[in-house]
């Protein structure tokens, strides 16, 4: 079974980063950072980036741009990192939850082990 990306031409994912096998050293993106398109993709754009856009109109996962791109996450992330650059999309780390109490944790643990 194949992976999406696995299979397609070193010199194809070449193509699509200009030759660069990582975003820069200060790229705000991992697999849950939601992306966000800021304007609507223009004429003469690389067709990935105009992909991107439109996968983006309503706050996406990193991971979810990729497998619709079908392309690795080390690249996607690299097209991310243009668009971000010349302000077409914003990135943003998910809203975590406040942790649970640790004395609530604590009883819960010991309610699981009495059973």
């Amino acid at each position: 079974m194949s992976r999406p990306g696995r299979d397609d031409a070193p010199d194809r994912l070449y193509t699509l980063t200009g030759g660069r096998s990582r975003p820069g050293p200060d790229s705000p993106f991992d697999l849950v950072t939601l992306v966000v398109a800021e304007c609507e993709p223009s004429a003469g754009m690389q067709s990935e980036h105009a992909t991107i856009l439109r996968i983006t109109q309503a706050p996406t996962a990193v991971v979810e741009v990729a497998a619709e791109l079908g392309l690795p996450v080390s690249i996607t992330k690299i097209l991310l990192s243009d668009l971000l650059a010349t302000g077409r999309v914003s990135a943003r780390h998910p809203r975590g939850s406040a942790l649970p109490d640790p004395d609530l944790l604590e009883q819960v643990l010991v309610g699981l082990r009495n059973i």
